[in-house]
């Protein structure tokens, strides 16, 4: 398993990268890679690469997986001895190990043999650099990926990255090691690997899916995780299982290839990166860096800006076009009402910020267990299973008690006050999700009953943000798309607030955890 950074570098950094990586003893070698996979792409539909590259005189065979949180990667590599010029690829040689084996088990599924995809032209300049200790290697790639070589087809892109892997210490010294490069340079961190630079040149017209937050895993059989509910490792993993969503998201808005779902999507993880950060800090404390709340909740509030300016309005306007108002034309930011869900780039350069990236790698180090500052708070008495139980249900519990609290005549609540029961709602399902595996089997509905709320809710704050900008625009242009939406908005009030209390009323009881084991 190998632990590392990847970084992408802006074209007007990449000078001042390419000296610093060169000062003191560092190595050059030209790579060529050729990747391979199905016809019904087997292997990068599970996240699995299948690459053979000529390091110099030598080949080398690499299969990649995905590990199990955002610093993990697994890998495999074999030396080809005496390989012919162009050799094929022999998936038998990674038998044995993690990656391997989810290979050949990939392989088993395939419809049509292994062939090549695309592939990569790069140099690579090393360097090794000590940190308190330890060593971390330095990879600056630069070059391009080609699929389609040699054809009218031919499409490629370009390669720009720095990798940051740790070869022997902690992880501290790591994290240290990055958060100065990205600092001094301007880096970025990304999830989009070259392999799948080169599958988005295969396909027609590519678009990455926004990730959603997926399931809690406990793990299964031998990987089950016995110490899911002792108070460290149940941060860790809900930390990673929090920041596959914001890496993902934040990644492809860095690249200049999000959408309005992206970021919505990227909200969504912030929010739920910030529930763990102040649900779980009792679990251990003092484990949390408090460093990394405000670089978050300042990106959580400009982005939510922005999607006020776009998602929540096209939203609106596309209910209001359906109850008969007139066009309203052009906004008075001069954004179209119908413009389409591309992201601006200042969002880009807002996730680029050092701030940000810093906090992002300050969380990524925290999920490697065992390393740098974990290493200290892990050796102290972690929360047992039982402590940790009563703890997690005694939140559980007080937030369900708030939150019903509040249902109570919501209609009269001041408006805060009702935001404020949105937000500790979102907590309620947030910390649910987090310890989905450890719920008792009655309390598995209670999710369910939450979304009906959870939209009604939502609704009633985005026609709050839509009467605002309809007054303001009314006010402004006196356009009589503006005034319509502002009384159909007015109107609409009561009604929505009605919902919104009909649908707390249907909230299950608060959500128990198992007295023993996981589900």
């Amino acid at each position: 398993m190998e632990i590392e950074f990847k970084f992408c570098i802006p074209p007007d950094r990449l000078a001042a990268v390419q000296a610093a990586v060169r000062r003191g003893a560092w190595a050059l070698v030209r790579m060529e890679a050729r990747y391979f996979d199905t016809p019904d792409a087997a292997l990068s539909s599970r996240g699995i690469a299948l690459r053979l590259r000529r390091e110099g005189e030598q080949w080398v065979q690499t299969v990649k997986a995905l590990g199990d949180g955002p610093l993990d990667r697994e890998e495999h590599n074999v030396v080809l001895d005496q390989a012919p010029s162009s050799p094929a690829p022999r998936p038998e040689l990674h038998a044995g190990s993690v990656a391997g084996a989810r290979l050949l088990a990939a392989l088993q599924t395939a419809q049509g043999p292994l062939a090549e995809t695309y592939g990569t032209e790069m140099d690579r300049v090393t360097r090794d650099i000590a940190v308190p200790g330890g060593v971390v290697e330095l990879a600056l790639d630069t070059g391009r990926v080609v699929a389609h070589r040699g054809t009218p087809q031919q499409k490629e892109a370009r390669i720009c990255e720095l990798e940051l892997e740790l070869t022997t210490g902690p992880v501290a010294g790591l994290a240290a090691l990055a958060t100065r490069w990205a600092t001094r340079h301007g880096l970025y961190l990304s999830t989009v690997s070259k392999a799948e630079r080169g599958e988005r040149l295969l396909a027609a017209q590519w678009a990455r899916p926004a990730i959603r937050a997926g399931a809690m895993d406990a793990g299964a059989g031998r990987t089950r995780n016995k110490h899911f509910l002792q108070g460290p490792a149940l941060q860790r993993a809900v930390v990673a299982h929090c920041l596959q969503q914001v890496l993902g998201n934040a990644s492809e808005i860095a690249e200049g290839t999000g959408t309005e779902e992206h970021v919505h999507q990227l909200r969504i993880g912030i929010r739920r990166l910030r529930t763990a950060l102040r649900e779980l800090a009792p679990l251990a404390p003092g484990r949390f860096d408090p460093a990394w709340e405000p670089p978050l909740v300042a990106v959580f509030q400009r982005l939510g800006q922005w999607r006020d300016q776009g998602l929540v309005l096209r939203s609106i306007s596309a209910q209001l076009h359906t109850a008969g108002a007139p066009a309203l034309g052009d906004t008075d930011d001069g954004r179209p009402a119908t413009a389409s869900d591309a992201v601006d780039p200042a969002v880009a350069g807002l996730l680029c910020t050092a701030a940000f990236q810093t906090a992002l790698i300050g969380l990524m180090a925290f999920t490697a267990p065992g390393h740098g500052s974990d290493t200290a708070a892990d050796d102290a008495p972690p929360l047992d299973a039982k402590d940790t139980r009563r703890l997690l249900q005694k939140r559980l519990r007080h937030l369900h008690a708030q939150v019903h609290e509040g249902a109570q005549g919501f209609a009269a609540l001041p408006v805060p006050e009702q935001h404020r029961l949105r937000k500790r709602l979102k907590r309620l399902r947030y910390l649910t999700e987090f310890v989905a595996p450890a719920l008792d089997a009655q309390s598995a509905p209670f999710l369910d009953s939450l979304q009906p709320a959870l939209s009604a809710l939502g609704q009633l704050s985005d026609e709050r943000v839509a009467q605002v900008r309809y007054g303001n625009l009314a006010a402004a242009t006196n356009a009589p798309g503006a005034w319509f939406g502002l009384g159909w908005l007015a109107a609409r009030r009561a009604q929505t607030v009605a919902a919104c209390e009909a649908a707390l009323s249907h909230l299950g009881e608060a959500p128990r955890l198992r007295k023993s084991g996981l589900r």
